[in-house]
């Protein structure tokens, strides 16, 4: 079924809705949820919370792309799973990597409070299409599938070496633009 399909089936509160929208979108999500949470339980509560929200958010919403739309719900549940396990020091070393890597911009933080939510995607958008078609596939494959660098690594038929010191350098570049937009 077409994703304008489902999207109307939720606005009708058809409750086939959940289960075409599962059916299509199951592995993308679960995916997203398993890059971080690496549990199969865990995973699954965040594939089955997500449907969950995806019923309560359509209506009032209609999204543009269904798959984002959804996908940006699981990686939400997935990171809220990932920070009540941590805080039980139960922590997933994959995950301490990503957020360790990530702590340079902690600056982020500022700018979120300085910048609207819109003008920081912007800012984040305008840093991706600068980069090469691969930069941005490793970036993205890191920070927002969650990706491990093995997995990169393999994806591009690099080095974990290449991976890392590619991520190192183009978070920094990010971090610059970051602080470049703020002081405009």
């Amino acid at each position: 079924m077409e994703d304008t399909g489902i999207i109307d089936l939720f606005w009708k509160r058809d409750e086939t809705a959940i289960r075409e929208l599962s059916g299509k979108y199951s592995g993308y999500c679960y995916k997203i949820a398993w890059n971080l949470l690496q549990n199969h339980e865990d995973s699954e509560e965040c594939l089955n919370d997500t449907w969950f929200a995806a019923w309560k958010y359509m209506p009032p919403h209609r999204p543009v792309v269904l798959s984002v739309f959804v996908g940006k719900i699981t990686r939400g549940f997935a990171i809220d799973s990932f920070r009540k396990k941590r805080a039980a020091k139960r922590a997933d070393l994959h995950m301490d990597d990503v957020c360790d890597e990530m702590d340079m911009l902690s600056f982020s933080y500022t700018v979120e409070e300085q910048m609207t939510e819109k003008e920081l995607v912007r800012v984040i958008n305008k840093f991706l299409w600068k980069l090469s078609k691969a930069d941005r596939d490793i970036f993205i494959r890191r920070y927002w599938y969650l990706d491990s660098i093995k997995e990169i690594a393999k994806r591009h038929g690099v080095t974990e070496g290449c991976i890392k010191t590619n991520l190192c350098r183009n978070r920094k570049k990010l971090y610059r633009m970051l602080k470049l937009e703020v002081l405009e």
